[in-house]
């Protein structure tokens, strides 16, 4: 407070007021303030500047390498993809990398080979120089006759300077150092050319001359400028001068050998180079005579299979590659003879069954018609006759059945079958097929049950109810017929999009063979066609047929002495795909997705069955007949 007072103005008469006193420190006390905060905010912001910058490095890196990356990545799976498909592209590829392989390991050899033979030959020049050279050194100190440094001095620069001469490198300098630990008075210091200092000569090097006689040589790097160095040869031996023993050094540059090892080895990797695209395109050349054909080959085959059975390969010279060509066209010519023969055999065929199922249905009406009046009045004819009459209209029933399948085959093979589908209760078809069937039934003592699992979706279904009725009829008939008296059971579930029925008895079976065959069409299962209630061998085609024009699937299942099962999935809704079939083949089986299919429900007597069944209420439960 003092230090402040003393600097204000004083008022009248001396003395110091109090207010203006008291504001000045105040307001001296917030720029303070003021000042110290916009500081820490500038100490602040400098702080978090380096962050800044870290994020703004961070995101300017993936706004770049990200593009980057999706692209190496689009680029990664197209070479994987054009791998795995490209014949030609593999064999080019890996004919590159074996010769790449091969050219650099060569190269490798021979670079090596030509750097050993270089030096090699340098060292052994450099070695008889050397030895020429130090030898007429010694030889010159021997005969010197001197009293005084200066003077040998003189006379020592004098003789080493004819070492700079004579060689075959003009290059060649010289080191004279005296070996140290000699206390001579009369000795020379050390004396060299071209800026060789004793710093350039190993050690190892120096150890071995001050010890020995003899020559010793070895590797080292010779400065020829700022940044740049040479390989050079340091050649040394012990020399005598008065008593007092030196080294003697001769350094070979050897810029120019490394010049032509360099030379030569540009030569080799640009023959290499070439010699790889030359493989390269060698490669490309046969693969791409091979494989086009292969190529063209593979398109004509799948235009073929798609049924465009006159397209061919084109022939071009007298090759290998020419006579695959024309075995492949002689073969298309043989398959499309062959494939229009069957064409027409089979248009023939059909032709042939239609129009006389068609001629034979009036007089079949007449037969049949003459059968049932005989039938009628066998009760008046003796039982000779009487027993003729019933095998006549017996037999007329199957013609005349047998006659209706192949109607319904024709109209199949023609394109003419319509599908005439509607909404509909699938037990409401399968209790028609379950009365139809149960004379036979009781006649082969077989029991009907059914089991359903229809509860959640329903069993409602868009259907032709005459040939879902075909369908199971055809499945009923055939499982009492093969089922040797034992119970035939019909399983019925649903999902969202599907719903199925499955038949099966436990009778003689089916193999594997027999399995695959048991669509065909006139084949039955018993060749001998002794069982008396056998139809003509057309009702699984048919039944086939029935269910591919609802977009289902009738697929099969057997075992010897196990039985046999039979399943048909449709599709709910008319015009979609069926989904997975909700009942197994056979159902509880290893492929039965929705697991075992439990019967529910309480016996039903035949006669209540019928009662049981309404349009909109789906039966969920077991029937026995």
């Amino acid at each position: 407070m003092t230090k402040l007072q003393e600097h204000k103005p004083r008022g009248r008469g001396g003395a110091s007021p109090a207010m203006p006193a008291a504001g000045g420190n105040l307001t001296t006390g917030a720029a303070a303030d003021a000042r110290a905060a916009r500081q820490a905010r500038l100490r602040g912001i400098l702080r978090r500047i380096p962050g800044w910058l870290r994020r703004t490095w961070v995101l300017l890196l993936r706004w770049v390498l990200r593009p980057a990356g999706r692209w190496l990545d689009r680029r990664r799976l197209g070479l994987r993809r054009r791998w795995r498909t490209s014949l030609q592209f593999r064999t080019v590829l890996v004919t590159l990398l074996i010769a790449f392989i091969a050219l650099v390991g060569v190269g490798a050899y021979l670079s090596s080979q030509i750097a050993n033979g270089l030096f090699q030959e340098r060292l052994q020049q450099a070695k008889q120089e050397s030895s020429r050279g130090i030898s007429q050194v010694q030889e010159s100190f021997d005969n010197a006759q001197l009293s005084d440094v200066p003077a040998a001095s003189t006379y020592v620069r004098d003789t080493l300077k004819l070492l700079e001469v004579g060689g075959a490198d003009d290059t060649r300098r010289y080191l004279m150092v005296l070996v140290p630990g000699q206390n001579n008075s009369l000795f020379v210091a050390t004396v060299s050319s071209g800026g060789i200092t004793p710093a350039i000569i190993p050690d190892q090097l120096r150890t071995a001359v001050q010890g020995h006689s003899g020559q010793y040589w070895q590797s080292i790097s010779l400065s020829a400028g700022s940044s740049e160095e040479h390989p050079a040869l340091a050649v040394g031996s012990n020399v005598n001068l008065l008593g007092t023993h030196y080294e003697l050094y001769l350094i070979y540059d050897l810029n120019n050998a490394q010049v032509t090892l360099n030379y030569i080895q540009s030569v080799l990797w640009l023959g290499g180079g070439i010699l790889l695209l030359l493989f390269g395109g060698i490669a490309l050349y046969v693969t791409r005579n091979v494989v086009l054909p292969i190529s063209q080959a593979a398109a004509v085959s799948e235009k073929l299979a798609s049924g465009q059975l006159q397209e061919r390969m084109v022939v071009r010279g007298e090759d290998e590659v020419a006579r695959l060509a024309s075995s492949f066209n002689r073969m298309a010519n043989s398959l499309q003879e062959q494939i229009t023969q069957l064409a027409t055999l089979s248009h023939m065929q059909q032709s042939f069954v239609s129009d006389v199922s068609h001629e034979l249905r009036t007089p079949l009406t007449t037969v049949r018609m003459a059968a049932e009046v005989l039938f009628d009045a066998r009760d008046s004819f003796d039982p000779v006759n009487k027993r003729s009459a019933e095998l006549l209209y017996h037999q007329v029933e199957r013609f005349q059945a047998l006659l209706a399948d192949l109607l319904e085959i024709s109209r199949f093979d023609a394109g003419a079958a319509v599908l005439d589908a509607e909404p509909g209760d699938i037990f409401a078809v399968i209790h028609n097929v379950m009365e139809g069937a149960h004379p036979l039934a009781e006649q082969c003592g077989s029991v009907l049950t059914v089991a359903g699992s229809t509860e959640k979706y329903g069993s409602v279904v868009d259907m032709d109810p005459r040939r879902i009725d075909r369908i199971l009829r055809n499945l009923v008939v055939n499982a009492l017929e093969h089922g040797d008296g034992k119970p035939v059971e019909l399983f019925v579930a649903s999902d969202a999009d599907t719903i199925a029925v499955a038949v099966r008895d436990h009778g003689i079976g089916m193999s594997a063979d027999e399995v695959t065959r048991a669509f065909d069409r006139f084949w039955r299962a018993d060749p001998a066609r002794a069982r008396t209630t056998g139809g003509s061998g057309l009702g699984l085609a048919i039944a086939t047929e029935d269910s591919r024009l609802h977009g289902g699937l009738l697929e099969a299942w057997g075992k010897p002495g196990v039985g046999s099962c039979f399943r048909l999935t449709l599709p709910r809704r008319s015009g979609t795909a069926p989904g997975p079939s909700p009942v197994g083949l056979p159902p509880g089986g290893d492929d039965d997705a929705s697991g075992n299919l439990h019967l529910t429900g309480e016996l039903v007597p035949a006669v209540d069955f019928e009662s049981n069944i309404t349009g909109a209420e789906p039966i969920s439960g077991r029937t026995v007949l």
